[in-house]
């Protein structure tokens, strides 16, 4: 079956055309300096319809699916992670349960990517368990008051709301911790922080251009009407759709793998030792044919966990295998990318080091590659 359409294929040069024009240049200036993504680059990508591409065609977005979601992601991520992982910051299913006012004013600017948000679930003690936060969010009439710390935030400072998990139930029950657990979505200025909420930036070594914050809740005090759960019930919201947060690592993963192969094959061309250049030795043209092997077969992957997924078909298990498969390939190829420049690898002269440092870490979020492995061992033979 051909996955790629003449729609698709648009989507796909028109992604990969931005990021040749704008995403590559912007990475390979600000990353070195740990800049920021800039405004008019977001600015751009809305206008280019990359924030609402999963969006309902009535609430102004284009009413596609994970496939073209996916797309996109990968070409942008061929650029700089960053701003291949920014799109995910407009999700509007996440608003489903807000006031009607609220959302006919926020999902228009969110298609548009103008209105952004971040999401503070993990903690310093809790990161793949989400079910011992312990952040907690008391009732208080109309009100809750949120207490605790949150930790890898990325783009709380930034972004227009903060999508927070807390614990509403004071007393935890031990065979189902899950339970207890309700989301909120807290509006913020740009740029600052509400009184009652604190944060300081996470030192990190890489996923540059926007940073990641450690927060503090003392005493929030947030409105009912801004539960986007159930009381209680946040634990299911948050794993209800992981399929496809999942399939758009596998895709940040793959981009950044072919922005690593893209530059050692032109390096491999353009290196002259011992009299050629050092594409003609055959090493390293099999080590460049492994790597473009292994990219193109976790994108077809890819492919098929997303069009599972856009057909309505349960895929934990596959969504497992190619978040798992690409964020492993990820890492072999970048520093196999990073060895075939040697020592110029390993400066800022070359995007390779980023590209490492940022596959390294697709390993790590939206469940490790450890987590994935439980899944898929899970479906293979029974819990």
């Amino acid at each position: 079956m051909g996955y790629m359409t003449e729609e698709r294929q648009m989507i796909k040069e028109t992604a990969a055309q931005f990021t040749d024009d704008v995403v590559l240049p912007t990475a390979n200036e600000l990353d070195p300096k740990k800049g920021k993504i800039p405004q008019e680059l977001i600015r751009q990508m809305g206008e280019l319809g990359f924030f609402g591409i999963k969006a309902p065609v009535e609430e102004g977005g284009s009413g596609m699916g994970c496939f073209e979601y996916c797309l996109i992601a990968e070409e942008l991520c061929r650029g700089w992670m960053s701003v291949g992982s920014i799109i995910a910051r407009s999700e509007t299913k996440v608003l489903e349960r807000l006031p009607r006012e609220t959302k006919d004013r926020i999902i228009p600017k969110m298609v548009m990517g103008e209105f952004l948000y971040s999401a503070a679930l993990s903690e310093p003690d809790v990161g793949s368990d989400l079910s011992k936060i312990k952040c907690r969010a008391e009732k208080d009439g109309d009100y809750y008051v949120i207490t605790g710390s949150k930790y890898w935030c990325t783009f709380a400072d930034q972004s227009d709301a903060i999508l927070v998990v807390a614990r509403t139930d004071r007393d935890i029950d031990p065979k189902r911790p899950y339970l207890g657990l309700t989301s909120f979505f807290i509006e913020k200025a740009r740029g600052s922080f509400p009184e009652g909420i604190s944060g300081s930036p996470i030192p990190k070594i890489g996923y540059f251009g926007w940073d990641t914050y450690e927060l503090a809740f003392d005493g929030y005090r947030v409105h009912k009407d801004c539960m986007i759960s159930e009381e209680g019930g946040a634990f299911k919201l948050l794993t209800s759709g992981l399929e496809i947060p999942r399939a758009h690592t596998a895709a940040r993963s793959i981009g950044a793998a072919q922005g690593a192969l893209d530059v050692a094959i032109q390096y491999a061309q353009d290196r002259v030792q011992f009299g050629r250049p050092i594409a003609k030795f055959q090493d390293l043209r099999f080590k460049l044919a492994r790597m473009a092997t292994e990219v193109e077969a976790a994108r077809q992957l890819m492919y098929s966990v997303c069009d599972k997924i856009d057909r309505g078909g349960r895929c934990d298990k596959e969504a497992a295998m190619v978040k798992y498969y690409a964020a492993e390939m990820s890492e072999r190829v970048t520093s196999d990318a990073l060895q075939i420049l040697g020592g110029a690898g390993y400066t800022h002269h070359f995007p390779v080091e980023r590209y490492w440092r940022d596959a390294r870490l697709t390993k790590i979020f939206e469940g490790t590659s450890e987590i994935q492995l439980r899944i898929i061992s899970d479906h293979l033979l029974g819990r």
